[in-house]
């Protein structure tokens, strides 16, 4: 039978000859930025268009189309699978799917990239590299000894592929690593594990924590006062997740109080953050522009999930990252 798939026009012109050589049993139905398919020549309205497996790539990714990719899932008559852009699954459209009986399966192709990110801000926050910069401004030959990756315990708080390509490379440097996942298993790359239950047990002795975990009710503002009472004095924190994770007030009286040493935010409550939001101008705060996973090999493993998992849902095969609909919420 011929599986009806769906993509953006953008990203099926990039890709046609290598879809094209896959030699699958498949219609391409492409769509449009007015959220009309191209079938059979004619465009068709979402509201018309039965989509066996509705990809939305790279060139719908960073917001620059708005909502459209969501507007047309949702659209859509039908659609049996939908491979997303994202990593978390919190915007309020993938429930609303889900509870369609629409398949979803997330990506993890932003794991390099934001893995990567996440090393770089701890290494220079452990690493006293601002001091050396302020003794080379002074033309000051002055010697900074530095504590080594090796010496330090992390704790990663969610352990799906962000969490555990984050553990790989920081168990590279030799750090003992400790993770919060589901369930308590520990492995090569991981010296400790538990739930979110033992969080408390694991805080005092983390000396960078990397939240990676998704946002859902269980996690939303979980960092919050007792969080912050808890952790280890002079402890990095790196949010790479989602900003609602935290209470930002509990985190700024940590760092006031000295108890955190730093805060190295890529995500927010309010996306883009307000000109007038405090953390901006906080002193130990480090701010980016939700661009962990801007990495300049993420579109590549993008398509690659989707040449990947395509001929998996043909063939009637488990899919990748495919997301249990009790953890959409």
């Amino acid at each position: 039978m011929t599986v009806t798939v769906g993509l953006y026009d953008a990203g099926y012109t990039r890709l046609k000859d290598r879809i094209d050589a896959m030699g699958l049993d498949i219609e391409i139905r492409a769509f449009d930025e007015d959220g009309n398919f191209d079938i059979g020549g004619a465009k068709v309205p979402a509201a018309d268009a039965e989509i066996d497996y509705l990809w939305l790539g790279p060139d719908l990714a960073g917001g620059s189309l708005g909502s459209l990719p969501f507007d047309v899932a949702l659209a859509c008559k039908r659609i049996d699978v939908l491979q997303t852009f994202n990593a978390g699954l919190d915007n309020p459209a993938y429930k609303k799917l889900s509870d369609k009986g629409i398949r979803i399966c997330n990506s993890s192709a932003q794991s390099v990239a934001i893995a990567e990110y996440t090393m770089a801000q701890a290494l220079s926050l452990i690493h006293p590299i601002d001091d050396q910069r302020a003794a080379q401004a002074k033309k000051e030959w002055t010697r900074t000894p530095f504590r080594e990756v090796a010496n330090t315990t992390w704790l990663i708080v969610g352990f799906g592929p962000i969490g555990s390509t984050t553990a790989a490379r920081a168990k590279a440097f030799g750090a003992t690593v400790n993770v919060i996942r589901r369930s308590p298993q520990t492995s090569e790359i991981v010296d400790a594990a538990g739930t979110m239950d033992d969080l408390e047990r694991f805080l005092p002795d983390a000396d960078v924590i990397v939240l990676a975990c998704p946002l859902n009710d269980a996690t939303r503002g979980f960092a919050g006062e007792a969080f912050f009472t808890n952790v280890k004095q002079g402890a990095i924190l790196i949010n790479i997740a989602r900003g609602a994770l935290i209470d930002d007030s509990a985190m700024i009286a940590a760092l006031d109080r000295g108890q955190l040493e730093a805060a190295a935010l890529d995500v927010f409550h309010t996306e883009p953050l307000p000109a007038d939001d405090p953390l901006w101008r906080h002193p130990k705060i480090r701010i980016t522009a939700h661009t962990s996973f801007a990495g300049d090999g993420t579109r590549l493993r993008w398509d690659e999930l989707f040449f990947d998992n395509l001929p998996r849902f043909v063939r009637g095969e488990p899919l990748m990252y495919e997301v249990a609909p009790a953890d959409i919420v």
